[in-house]
């Protein structure tokens, strides 16, 4: 992939996953299960990375630690958008990183404010994503159902991309 190209992916990236408060994380479990919970990312611009807060002593941790691959999944059911990234993980126990990424919502999960001991970032490494696209607002779906029924073709009206990150 050209470099411009990956720019553009990820400014797109960007685009679908804006306003997308909550994502489904997935790691790998010891026994080899995909587990899957909901999580917030934090609001920063999507670069190629992903940031997650996430206590010290949770379980996802140790599956990070074993096995560093994850999924974000993303779903706006009002834009009609759906977004997968998959990539590596690792968790830090960066202050400054904390201070730059902290509101005030985190503190429902860590009492403890920015300081609290059992605060810890995980930052995701983004290899490769999909998306999948189509027209938001009612009318925008009654159009891509009705497009649907009439090309036969489920893609006409919505773009469905698998982009290489790496």
């Amino acid at each position: 992939m050209q470099i411009q190209e990956r720019g553009e992916s990820i400014k797109q990236l960007a685009e679908l996953i804006r306003g997308v408060n909550v994502a489904m994380f997935t790691t790998v479990s010891a026994d080899g299960r995909l587990v899957s919970r909901p999580l917030g990312t934090q609001e920063v611009e999507f670069d190629g990375d992903l940031w997650v807060a996430t206590a010290a002593d949770s379980p996802k941790v140790a599956e990070i630690a074993a096995d560093p691959r994850v999924n974000v999944a993303y779903a706006s059911a009002s834009k009609n958008s759906y977004v997968s990234v998959a990539g590596t993980a690792r968790v830090i126990d960066d202050r400054a990183k904390i201070e730059q990424l902290w509101s005030p919502a985190m503190k429902v999960f860590f009492p403890g404010g920015k300081d609290d001991p059992n605060l810890r970032l995980i930052h995701v490494r983004a290899e490769s994503a999909e998306y999948w696209d189509g027209p938001g607002g009612l009318l925008g779906k009654a159009l891509y159902f009705v497009m649907t029924a009439v090309t036969d073709d489920p893609g006409s009206l919505s773009d469905n991309r698998v982009v290489d990150l790496k």
